[in-house]
């Protein structure tokens, strides 16, 4: 058999070929994405979804860097570190390198005056970012510590102003101050001890190393159970958080409420925060249904009584039920069409307590605003991520939205905390 000339130059060219699909393979930390891996999540006309990175660990909250460079705080460690780094070095729009570093989990994580801030359960640390380094070197600085461990509601993401302070949420570790916790009839304790410590937004300074809880945070607004979505508002300079509501009315009150009540009340509370605020857990909470604060159950409230209630402070908009408002941002680029500059975008988690009823939740909406306040309804801008219509339980979901984040050029930045995918939203036209 005659062999062509050219025939070990295509043996050649092959191998190359081979060589750089594997290579593509196992570097990058998005190399299963495939054609329909979006084919579940619908977004606005003219907005296109693509995938920047996945399998990179339980993803949290995320931040971008001016060069592009995406940081996302890990929920669980992966390869014994807390803080994954992502870099596209090649432009194409997906994450080709990824490192790993930070020797805590957490939740929060932000960059602020050339420094990457992350929030482990108990402190808040920064690390120095290295101009054209991808991960910084050195051990982390302490900002804040003495923070009490928590067996529930532990998260510390935080938010920075424009004068210097940085604020902190401190979860309320109870579902509603209970005597006993979480036991059916169990009278809520009066005053609740826990607002002392937890239950609100605590302010420190943003750049000054060595804080203590105890003895220089100052607790700025109280009475918020728990607020994993907070964001400062530097188009209106307003600090705003969106509250995890209380849970479990009808299997602690059976007699007060029913399943159906229960797996929509009562509602996520999106709240514009102010020094001194005080927003009414665990003595009250928003029946979004009646449009008013009732008085908890377990204070002798009966789902309608507004007693205690009206020196509370009201949401300034309401959602449905145990959706878990998990990040906040207020978009502040050109890139999007105009209806959604200065708005906010939320990020629910997805509810686990609405049974026997379907879980509900699991997507990105958006809120238009004017000056300080909500200037329209809600309405969705990603959903599907669970890739099927009706669940069960939250274990049944696919994909849950956890984290956003602005990049310099206006793209939208979503990451996911089951398999730790993150997408990029970018508007093309219609």
């Amino acid at each position: 058999m005659l062999i062509p000339d050219n025939f070990f130059h295509i043996i050649y060219k092959l191998k190359s070929i081979i060589f750089i699909l594997i290579i593509f393979i196992y570097s990058s930390c998005n190399s299963k994405v495939d054609k329909k891996s979006n084919e579940n999540i619908t977004i606005p006309d003219g907005f296109t979804i693509t995938v920047f990175a996945e399998e990179c660990g339980r993803a949290r909250h995320l931040a971008v860097n001016d060069n592009g460079d995406v940081y996302v705080a890990l929920r669980s460690l992966k390869n014994g570190k807390g803080i994954a780094a992502f870099r596209d070095t090649d432009s194409d729009g997906k994450a080709n390198i990824i490192k790993y570093f930070g020797d805590l989990p957490g939740t929060g994580i932000g960059i602020h005056k050339g420094y990457l801030y992350f929030g482990s359960d108990t402190s808040i640390v920064r690390y120095k970012l290295i101009p054209g380094e991808l991960i910084p070197e050195g051990p982390p600085e302490k900002i804040v510590g003495g923070f009490e461990l928590q067996r529930q509601h532990a998260v510390k993401p935080f938010a920075f102003d424009d004068k210097g302070w940085m604020y902190v949420n401190v979860g309320a570790p109870s579902n509603a101050c209970m005597e006993q916790m979480r036991t059916p009839g169990s009278k809520g304790m009066d005053p609740c001890p826990l607002l002392e410590d937890y239950g609100g937004v605590w302010r420190f300074k943003a750049e000054q190393t060595g804080q203590d809880k105890q003895k220089d945070g100052y607790r700025f607004a109280t009475g918020i159970r728990n607020a994993v979505a907070i964001s400062w508002n530097e188009l209106n300079s307003n600090l705003y958080v969106v509250q995890h509501g209380r849970d479990q009315l009808s299997q602690l009150w059976p007699k007060l409420f029913t399943n159906e009540q229960n797996a929509q009340l009562p509602a996520e509370e999106f709240f514009l925060v102010k020094d001194g605020m005080n927003f009414g857990w665990p003595y009250c909470y928003y029946d979004q249904l009646q449009g008013k604060k009732v008085l908890a159950p377990e204070y002798g409230g009966d789902g309608k009584s507004t007693e205690r209630c009206e020196n509370f402070e009201d949401p300034i908009m309401a959602f449905p039920g145990h959706w878990a408002p998990n990040d906040l941002l207020f978009y502040t680029a050109n890139q999007f069409p105009e209806k959604y500059h200065g708005g906010a975008f939320i990020a629910f988690h997805g509810s686990w307590n609405r049974a026997p009823l379907p879980q509900q939740g699991y997507k990105v909406v958006f809120v238009p605003f004017a000056d300080s306040l909500p200037s329209g309804k809600w309405e969705d801008f990603a959903v599907g991520f669970p890739g099927k219509e009706e669940i069960k339980s939250s274990g049944d979901a696919k994909y849950r939205p956890m984290g956003l984040a602005q990049a310099p050029d206006g793209t939208l930045y979503i990451s996911d905390s089951v398999k730790g995918r993150i997408w990029k939203i970018r508007y093309v036209g219609n």
